[in-house]
């Protein structure tokens, strides 16, 4: 039986999936397309984690979209409202009938021949393959697996006589009151977790091998506020989107020219909360500059206050062995634990662990160059959705989504059924550098050999910087002499489709 065409799908329903059928129904109104998303519900990121104090770490101003207004007074966001923006934006905007759930992505493979990707999925409900055809394809899944996240081997884990959990896989029932708790690592989830568990448990113990830069802020954005009282809702919401995105610009500027000074502006403000007894020295003055990992985000200082209270404690220190009451550390201290919490990050895969291949090759991501951040060399016809590190996610998925529907309105207009970034003459004996630099995040550099290269020139270059992209992905040529067209008639297809595609 002849497999579903439609023009366009898009795989991933959470943040950026939305987002990109969004902007493709409005600027591409006669494109079809469908949703593919492996989960039993959209939201990605907002639906799959569960674990106590989940927020956004960046303001909803600018990781909400750039056609959305974020109506809540808290711009540092709780994880359901942050869902319930997801779900409101499908459903105001007709998007939710073009979704399937529990379609995982297996493999895809393009035809020159036909130009269309044939994509094989799984239904995750009956076990059963489901084939697709599209002539292109939009890649939405994020960047790290949905299965499990990253747990380094520890040694003596079996004897552990308590629970160990890994944030990614949160039980709902765990019952954390007045329990002694261990949270491994101190990256953005763990200072999350910290201060929201030391609410019921006993005590919180962050454990950490070395520190990382957090940084206080008002959950609430009180400029926002108040023009949200006196401006229309849309002209409000784009006057703060505009100042917080030139503050986390000039951020991070500042720490890529100003790093000591800005580095210390930093370890200052947490000794301004933690009082000149503290040791911010061992526990929170990292061995690398600002911005070199992200920054992690505490709303209202949360965990500096649960610092205080005496309800948290900060170790530095590494394990030696999981004991059958908590911990052994290198030190020879032994911390006791009724609830161990491997906040040690995510497992990266690249572009959702889907298996391509073009005219039968199959396809080494880590052996092509990224264009525009966005797509692959000698790869027909695929784009994917990758935000920003040093930024709000959103700001780039958006301006990536609208470079989309540029791209696609450019081949309508000119007859064209196939697109191709590919190296000219003059690229060939370029430099290559890693697909993101100046970013040490452990999560990044376990994965970074199977990334794209970058090149040390346009359009090969992973751009982190907002400014530069918005004139690059709203205003740059389409026609640029390295995206090669293909103006092959159009092949017959099975019926298209503009309504939820039907199950074979």
């Amino acid at each position: 039986m002849a497999a579903d065409y439609v023009d366009v799908v898009i795989v991933g329903a959470g943040l950026s999936g939305i987002g990109a059928a969004y902007h493709l129904q409005e600027k591409c109104p006669g494109k079809t397309y469908v949703i593919l998303e492996g989960r039993e519900a959209i939201g990605g990121t907002w639906d799959l984690f569960r674990y106590p104090g989940i927020r956004s770490d960046s303001d909803m101003h600018t990781l909400g979209y750039n056609f959305k207004p974020w109506r809540e007074a808290k711009a540092i966001a709780d994880g359901p409202s942050i869902l319930n923006y997801v779900k409101e934006t499908a459903v105001q905007n007709q998007i939710q009938p073009h979704i399937r759930t529990n379609h995982l992505v297996k493999s895809a493979a393009w035809s020159t021949i036909d130009t269309t990707w044939t994509i094989e999925a799984e239904n995750k409900q009956t076990g059963q393959p489901v084939h697709m055809r599209c002539n292109f394809l939009l890649m939405c899944a994020g960047y790290y697996s949905y299965e499990h996240g990253y747990t380094p081997e520890f040694v003596g884990r079996d004897r552990f006589a308590g629970d160990i959990i890994h944030p990614q896989e949160w039980p709902e029932d765990l019952n954390y009151r007045d329990k002694e708790v261990v949270v491994i690592g101190s990256g953005a989830t763990a200072v999350t977790l910290v201060p929201a568990m030391a609410e019921k448990a006993k005590h919180v113990v962050m454990l950490q091998r070395s520190p990382t830069y957090v940084v206080a802020r008002p959950d609430e954005d009180r400029v926002a506020n108040f023009l949200d009282r006196i401006l229309p809702e849309k002209l409000a919401y784009a006057i703060t989107r505009w100042k917080n995105v030139r503050f986390q610009q000039f951020i991070y500027q500042r720490t890529r020219t100003e790093p000591e000074k800005m580095k210390q502006r930093f370890i200052q403000m947490v000794r301004d909360e933690l009082g000149p007894d503290y040791d911010v020295e061992t526990h929170f003055t990292p061995h690398y500059n600002p911005w070199d990992q992200r920054l992690c985000l505490v709303p209202n200082g949360d965990l500096f206050q649960a610092i205080r209270s005496g309800k948290v404690t900060v170790v530095t220190d590494h394990i030696d062995r999981f004991t059958e009451t908590g911990l052994r550390l290198k030190s020879g201290k032994e911390l006791a634990a009724d609830i161990i919490v491997t906040a040690t990050g995510l497992e990266l895969v690249v572009l959702g662990g889907v298996t391509f291949s073009v005219d039968g090759r199959s396809v080494d991501f880590s052996q092509t160059f990224t264009y525009k951040g966005m797509m692959y060399s000698d790869v027909p016809n695929l784009a994917s959705i990758f935000g920003y590190i040093n930024a709000s996610w959103t700001l780039r998925a958006d301006l990536m989504a609208e470079y989309v529907c540029r791209l696609l309105n450019h081949m309508d207009k000119n007859g064209f059924r196939q697109c191709t970034p590919r190296l000219r003459e003059t690229d060939r004996e370029m430099p290559t550098r890693p697909w993101i630099e100046d970013f040490s995040s452990n999560y990044m550099q376990r994965k970074m050999h199977l990334l794209p290269k970058q090149g040390d020139r346009e359009p090969w270059i992973n751009s982190q910087d907002y400014g530069r992209d918005k004139k690059m992905f709203r205003h740059g040529a389409i026609a640029d002499g390295v995206m090669q067209f293909d103006d092959r008639a159009r092949v017959p297809t099975p019926e298209r489709l503009n309504s939820p595609l039907r199950e074979r």
